[in-house]
């Protein structure tokens, strides 16, 4: 009855070392030091030298060695009697070199060729009737230092490999000396002591009784006088290397142990409790025992287990019934509510595990609106992007060929709406974040039994996100519109709008600058076509009637409304003498003449070369320069028109040829024929160039308009930024979270998908399959236990 004791925890062991289980089985662990004889106790054991053996260490991963004792066999029965069989290859070996060739193969592949350890163990069953039923693991032997190519840490991987075996509660200690070396020395012992302080499960083996020195003896030892030991101490005599070189049997050694211990005059009578064959019995009965004090700790371990493994095996669900037709449909509905519920939740932030270390769900969206697309609006700067010139120039394009007495409304409207314009980008990239939190919510929306079935799961989150970018297209269309809306009708009868006349009044009635008066001598074109004081004084008589008989009596010529951009005061400035002499009214100077005096600034002119036509006289020359004839008198003339604008188109052209490339004649019928010669573009002179400056007039245009542009863009930004998340909201947010449900249902909700989005990880099915198997294992380990247990009682 006892040894199917020792039986069952072998099977018991062998099963748990497959399925990977936890359960602690009893079992002797020899430790010793190195070169010990722990090898050869344990030949001893068997009576078949079956160890490898070598100089230095030669066990190197943990031999987990289960003896079976077979009855004795019938003449008529095989030839073989004995074998072994381990326990990572299905084959019986009947040689036990082959055996010892196997285990030395099995440490090379896995502990390397070098002298490292392992801690994978090998088990090796031997079956033989000269064997009692034990379970023994040989560990390797205790060193100091490295030798050879052995890491330098072996001492500590060795002792922490050992250490490991001997802590659990259900080993045995066999802790093997040589009694050639003072017990005081002994490791084995040591690490015994350490975790057996009281010496309750360890067994003392002295190998080597035959080497000490003549004239003493162990006998203080085995009889426990020195080192107490409740299951005491066990002298043996292995062989030597000499009795090994000559293959000296194992059953003649053993004889020649028993006559050595009969024989000794210090171990004569206590000869029977020494020896291998004494040894062995009593590690089979310390076993037995062992076991029987275990099995209440066992069966209790065992109900934890199963425990576990029940529990483990609930979490991955029950195999039949995802194979259930009739239930698939009903797990695959509850599968998608919860999806779409914790969907929802994470939008609305009703979800249970909320995190508090970060913003998540719908707490990111409304980040978005607040901060990210609030912030970027703030940071647009409603005329930042537009200059002085491009005001000027715009009013000057809405007024056509007349002037204008007031700031033109169209400039205004031609000017706010590429500003309103600015605000598309912020809103279609908000649009795009809000989505892209969407979808990340999607993604994180999972459970522990939704990751069972990847397909199913995959499926999901490529159905919500389908219908997520459906809904982006027309929120991002209608988010467009809405700018386009804005700019489609400017509401100047806004109540927030600043009025015109308001505005107007402001810049009026606000003091400013007034324009530094140039020196006489430099200068005697007017300023923007509006006469100086000397000039007024001058030319009062003529002051209806300029250079070209068009001057305006504000002080607009129609060469200021004609062009692109500001007015430069190019002529070259004259004498006193020259400017108080009377003159005949000749035509315009040279046009190279005027590119000299502009481009360089030089104080004289060239002499006449050509006569200007008349377009010549009223436009100017192709580059920078005057345009009225400069060389009329002023007494009679007064101040000519300033040229408001230089076309570029021809800009590079040499020579004297202006927007009339034809024949320079006073004749204008030729000139007629030059019409095609004036650019397509004309850009205004700006305001950076020498001699150009900015009226009183035109200053307060643009600070009217820049107070314009700002007043109405604050309200339409304040607008979008109320409408553009209230859009999202509606047709991206809210309509997702309504329909998700329902698209689910619809797209996945089909008898011909269900076994394919049931479809299980191939890593789950395998664990729990294991698991399963290891649950199963436990529960027959129990009933085992139970029926062993009855039986005894």
């Amino acid at each position: 009855m006892d040894s199917d004791l020792i039986k069952l925890v072998n099977r018991l062991q062998d099963t748990f070392s497959n399925l990977g289980g936890e359960l602690d089985m009893p079992q002797l662990v020899v430790v010793g030091s190195q070169s010990a004889g722990k090898s050869s106790v344990l030949e001893n054991i068997v009576g078949r030298d079956f160890l490898p053996r070598g100089q230095g260490i030669v066990t190197r991963r943990p031999l987990v060695l289960q003896l079976i004792h077979t009855p004795s066999p019938d003449p008529a029965a095989p030839t073989y009697t004995e074998w072994g069989q381990f326990l990572h290859i299905d084959k019986r070996f009947t040689d036990f070199h082959e055996i010892r060739k196997e285990i030395e193969q099995e440490t090379f592949r896995v502990a390397g060729q070098n002298k490292g350890i392992s801690k994978l163990p090998i088990s090796l069953k031997i079956y033989s009737p000269d064997v009692l039923d034990l379970t023994l693991v040989d560990l390797p032997g205790l060193t100091k230092i490295p030798v050879g190519d052995q890491p330098s840490d072996i001492e500590r991987q060795i002792r922490g490999l050992v250490v490991e075996y001997i802590s659990k509660p259900n080993s045995v200690i066999l802790a093997v000396s040589a009694a050639n070396v003072d017990l005081a020395n002994s490791d084995a012992l040591k690490l015994a002591r350490s975790v057996d302080p009281q010496g309750r499960r360890t067994i003392g083996v002295l190998s080597k009784l035959d080497l000490m020195d003549a004239g003493t003896n162990a006998l203080d030892i085995l009889t426990g006088r020195v080192y107490p030991l409740k299951l005491g101490f066990i002298g043996v005599v292995n062989r030597s290397q000499q009795d090994i070189n000559s293959e000296k049997s194992l059953p003649d050694a053993l004889d020649s142990e028993a006559e050595f211990f009969r024989s000794h005059a210090a171990y004569r009578n206590i000869a029977h409790k020494n020896g291998t064959k004494y040894l062995a019995r009593t590690l089979n009965q310390v076993l037995m025992n062992h076991i029987r004090d275990k099995l209440p700790d066992m069966k209790a371990r065992l109900n934890t287990l199963m425990g576990q493994a029940q529990q483990e095996l609930n979490s991955f669900g029950d195999a039949a019934i995802y194979g259930d037709k009739n239930q698939q449909g009903g797990l695959i509905l509850r599968l998608m509510n919860k999806f779409a519920h914790d969907f929802v939740a994470s939008i609305e932030g009703t979800k249970v595990d909320i995190s508090t270390k970060e913003l998540s769900g719908g707490a990111r969206i409304y980040y978005i609106f607040n901060d990210v697309f609030g912030h970027a609006l703030a940071c647009i700067d409603s005329t930042s992007n537009l200059d002085n010139q491009d005001i000027r120039t715009a009013i000057r394009n809405s007024t056509g060929p007349r002037p204008s007495l007031f700031v033109p409304e169209s400039a205004f409207d031609l000017l706010v709406k590429p500003q309103i314009k600015l605000l598309e980008s912020p809103s279609l990239r908000c649009v795009e974040l809000v989505y892209e939190e969407l979808v990340k919510i999607c993604h994180n929306c999972t459970s522990v039994e939704l990751e069972r079935f990847p397909r199913l799961h995959a499926q999901l989150i490529e159905c919500v996100s389908e219908l997520l970018r459906e809904r982006l297209g027309p929120t991002s269309e209608y988010a467009q519109s809405l700018i386009e809306i804005q700019a489609a009708y400017i509401n100047t009868n806004h109540p927030a709008f600043i009025s015109g006349s308001a505005a107007a009044a402001q810049a009026t009635t606000s003091p400013a600058p007034k324009p530094a008066q140039p020196s006489r001598p430099q200068s005697i074109e007017p300023i923007n076509g509006v006469p100086t004081l000397e000039d007024e004084d001058e030319s009062s008589a003529d002051e209806p009637v300029g250079a070209n008989g068009v001057l305006s009596r504000d002080g607009r010529s129609v060469s200021s409304t004609l062009h692109d951009r500001t007015r430069v005061t190019g002529s070259a400035p004259t004498t006193k003498a020259s400017s108080s002499k009377p003159h005949p009214v000749q035509g315009p100077r040279h046009s190279s003449a005027h590119q000299q005096v502009t481009q360089s600034g030089a104080p004289g002119t060239s002499p006449h070369s050509a006569k200007e036509t008349f377009l010549n006289y009223f436009f100017g020359q192709n580059g920078p320069g005057p345009i009225a004839g400069s060389t009329v008198d002023r007494s009679h003339s007064g101040p000519a028109p300033v040229p408001t604008g230089r076309d570029i188109s021809n800009a590079e052209t040499a020579g004297p040829t202006g927007l009339m490339a034809g024949k320079r004649t006073l004749d204008g019928n030729n000139a007629a024929f030059d019409m095609k010669s004036l650019g397509k573009h004309i850009e205004a002179i700006s305001s950076s160039e020498p001699g150009s400056q900015i009226t009183l007039r035109e200053e307060m245009e643009t600070s009217l308009i820049r107070s314009l542009i700002a007043s109405y863009f604050s309200i339409v930004r304040q607008s979008i930024q109320d409408l553009i998340p209230k859009a999202i909201m509606h047709f991206l947010v809210n309509y997702t979270s309504q329909q998700v449900q329902n698209r689910l249902v619809a797209s996945l909700y089909k008898p011909e998908l269900f076994a394919d989005l049931l479809s299980e990880d191939e890593a789950l099915v395998a664990e729990r399959t294991r698991v399963k198997a290891l649950l199963d294992a436990y529960k027959e380990a129990f009933k085992t236990l139970s029926d062993v247990n009855l039986k005894h009682i």
